[in-house]
Order: C-alpha cells, then structure tokens, then sequence
C-alpha cells in the first residue's frame, strides 16, 4: 500500500482505464471508441478543503477528554466564519471520528447550515509514514507506521481523485482532521516524495485548499491559511 503510487493516483479514473476491456478491443472503429471515453471523461472540478482541528487539551490521558480549549473554540468559530464568508456551496463535510475534529466539526458547522456531516475513522491522527530527514522529538513505535499509514494512504485513495463523470458541476468538500493526515495527503496529491511531509507545518484552525482538474492534475491554492485569524489567537499545539 505504500511508496510512490503515482500511476494508482493518475489512472484510477482515466476514462480509457474505465472502458470494457473486451468490448474496447470490439470496436469497429475510432469514433465509437472516442464516444466510449467521453462518457467516462470528468467534467467537473472538486474543490478539496482540508481543515485542522483546533487547539485541543493535549495533556489528557484519554482520547474522549481531549477537547477543545476556549482558544481552540474560538479558533474554529474564525474558521467558521471564514469557510462561510468565501459564498461557496459547500457539498458535505467528512470530520475525523477524534473527539477535537469533532468539536471542532460542530462548531464549524453552525456556520454553514444544511451542509450534512460524514464521521469516518480513515481520518484519525496517525504516523503515516516514517520521515526523512527524521527528527528526534518524534520518534512512534514502528508498527505505527505500518498500522496508521496503510489507514491513511487509505484515505487519501478514498478522497483525493478527480471527479466522477456523472458529476455535472464543480464540488466544495470540507474535510475536518489533523496535522499529520494533511501534511500526508498534500504530499501524495502534489506527488512530491510523502517522507517530507514533516517538513510541513499547519497551525490550529488552518484551511488547506487543493484543486482536482477533470484531468487529474492537482493544484495547492492555500497551505495552512490562518490569515483571516488576529496574532493572538493563533496556535500549533
């Protein structure tokens, strides 16, 4: 499941890898053949925006204690308020099952009424793959690597593709999680080696803002936007 998978990442939705092999090699001729592939071709774009959670109590034993702080609270009403501000039609938002993503989740979400919620454990921190250059404050158990990261490689297949082809308009998509699974999927979706994806660093309350083309090419708009929050109320913890 791991390394460079870029090909997975490029032809998973290629219209031609989507055509009937048998009744491809069938074909009687280039135009139906090209009428095929329309039919699979994307139309749409998605827009994909990645948010982390805010600033939690990191010091609690238990997962479920780990909550937001009044500062985090605070920050995810700014991101909030931010999300809501840009007039998008936003399609759905996919949160993280962690007690922070989700109170970061519920807080974010009474700015954007109707938009509905999607909880899934594919998003959940982990230790995606180890880093290099490594660093010495940072060092998990190496099953982690091969528990985490399959679950988040995982995820970024699940989520990160272009559009499908019934898709007829462009999509918003929130998803709410952590620094690690961002940091991760901003490195397959840009196919820059996913080992730096340390190197990256996302405040509190951050917006990330990736771009999917119909045809698969990935653009990065933002990296851990926190310009719309005063001095004071920014964080990483």
């Amino acid at each position: 499941v791991r390394g460079h998978t870029i090909s997975y990442f490029n032809i998973r939705r290629e219209p031609l890898s989507l055509v009937n092999l048998r009744k491809r090699n069938l074909e009687s001729g280039e135009e139906e053949l090209a009428s095929r592939l329309d039919h699979y071709k994307a139309k749409a774009t998605r827009h994909i925006f990645l948010i982390r959670h805010s600033q939690y109590h990191v010091d609690a034993s238990l997962e479920k204690d780990r909550t937001l702080t009044p500062l985090g609270r605070e920050q995810a009403e700014l991101t909030g308020l931010r999300l809501a501000s840009l007039g998008l039609k936003f399609n759905k938002i996919v949160h993280s099952s962690m007690t922070r993503a989700i109170e970061t989740t519920d807080i974010i979400s009474k700015h954007l009424p109707g938009v509905r919620k999607v909880s899934t454990d594919l998003l959940r921190e982990g230790a995606p793959i180890e880093p290099d250059p490594p660093v010495s404050h940072w060092k998990p158990e190496a099953v982690q690597y091969y528990e985490d990261g399959a679950r988040i490689e995982a995820a970024f297949r699940n989520y990160i593709h272009r559009a499908d082809a019934k898709q007829q308009e462009d999509s918003y998509e929130i998803f709410i999680c952590h620094a690690n699974v961002i940091r991760y999927i901003v490195c397959r979706a840009l196919q820059f080696p996913p080992e730096g994806w340390l190197r990256l660093s996302l405040n509190n309350g951050s917006i990330t803002h990736l771009v999917v083309r119909p045809d698969g090419r990935v653009a990065l708009r933002t990296l851990g936007d926190t310009g719309f929050m005063p001095p004071d109320k920014i964080s990483r913890s």
